[in-house]
């Protein structure tokens, strides 16, 4: 069981969205939905025949990634079943390839690595198993750390950032993240008693609403000590809202490489720092190593790795991009066979994976999955 403040879940359902050229480059990119199953595959394939496709025909992807396109209407709006995210990272992926490039280079990026933290998505964690996932992180060679927080009880809080301490010591970085569980008076009371209490905290992430662009400016002023880091669940158009507005010190952003790249460098010129939040097998590897005012990406041990023939390596507390063109990854006969699922299933149906990389490394054998992961459809 893994979640925040807000919410908690147990299983995903993903889906893997393959685009080839006719050269035989084929672009991969991923959706995912946490709360409710996608339909059949049967029900995804006519929606994307009919919705999406008829974008695609024909187009060279070096196009289509640099197009730019103000919808209006009933045009505006999302791409259906989370087909919007998949398609960029899908085409990304296969104008890469065609370049002969990891997409990281492709978009510019000199770096082959950047620093990852060690997030537990751990807010319905037990004490012990909270330890347990912590201690384990540190001694995968994680110096950087994001609990959640946001407990009515701010002594809770409290307690859980003294259990971090004991188990990875105090000569690390320790992040929060509320959810937007506070007001503005709130998260000052509340950062204000975690300094006071003898804890340093590096950012604190969505500390109120994400649309409050004036609450987010005056909680900076009013706890200069912290760093705001807020965006996560604001589209382009309210990222360059909330920059406008002076409302965060970190920009935090996601995997619709587009959108990420653009608002990045829109950041950049601002001055303000860019978080890479969770991605799908951590695709966001690449914008990170590309955009130059990323300095952290979150790292969240969830169990997809088997899914690809070679995931992102996570070592040392890093995510490296590799030297394969595009994202580095196709999808594993695994993926295609035993874990396929052309028809919805039902709760006790979904499949438990194994152990993700990281810690099948670091363990001497494989261990039965924690609470911190979660069962899966593809």
């Amino acid at each position: 069981m893994i979640g925040d403040s807000q919410v908690r879940f147990d299983q995903v359902h993903a889906l893997a969205l393959e685009i080839e050229d006719r050269a035989g480059h084929v672009g991969l990119g991923f959706g995912h939905t946490l709360f409710d199953p996608y339909p059949s595959l049967a029900v995804l394939e006519a929606t994307f025949s009919r919705h999406v496709w008829p974008g695609l025909d024909g187009q060279d992807p070096q196009v289509l990634i640099h197009r730019i396109e103000r919808p209006r209407g009933g045009h505006q709006r999302d791409a259906f079943h989370g087909f919007g995210e998949a398609l960029q990272i899908a085409l990304w992926d296969l104008a890469a390839q065609q370049a002969g490039l990891p997409l990281s280079t492709y978009l510019g990026g000199t770096r082959p690595t950047v620093a990852a933290y060690a997030s537990g998505l751990d807010f319905h964690m037990t004490d012990s198993e909270f330890m347990t996932f912590f201690a384990e992180a540190a001694s995968a060679g994680f110096r950087a750390f994001k609990i959640k927080v946001g407990h009515r009880d701010p002594h809770r809080d409290l307690h859980r950032l003294e259990l971090l301490r004991q188990v990875v010591g105090s000569d690390v970085q320790v992040m929060i993240d509320a959810n937007e569980a506070w007001t503005v008076e709130e998260a000052a009371q509340r950062l204000t008693l975690f300094r006071d209490s003898g804890f340093p905290i590096l950012w604190a992430e969505d500390p109120i609403l994400r649309d409050d662009f004036d609450g987010l400016r005056a909680l900076r002023a009013m706890v200069p000590w912290v760093q705001v880091n807020s965006g996560e669940y604001l589209d382009i158009s309210g990222r360059r809202r909330l920059l406008q507005a002076g409302g965060t010190d970190i920009l935090n952003v996601h995997g619709r490489i587009t959108e990420v790249m653009r608002i990045g460098w829109l950041a950049a010129d601002m001055g303000v720092g860019v978080s890479l939040g969770n991605t799908f097998l951590e695709t966001g590897v690449h914008a990170a190593c590309a955009l130059p005012e990323v300095r952290w990406m979150e790292y969240s041990f969830q169990n997809y790795d088997h899914l690809v023939d070679e995931p992102i390596l996570i070592r040392d507390g890093h995510a490296h991009v590799g030297r394969r063109p595009g994202i580095g990854f196709a999808l594993s006969s695994a993926a295609r066979e035993a874990w396929s699922a052309p028809e919805v299933l039902e709760t006790e149906e979904l499949a438990i994976g194994p152990v993700c990389a990281v810690l099948q490394r670091h363990r001497q054998a494989p261990t039965p999955m924690s609470d911190s992961h979660t069962a899966a459809r593809i």
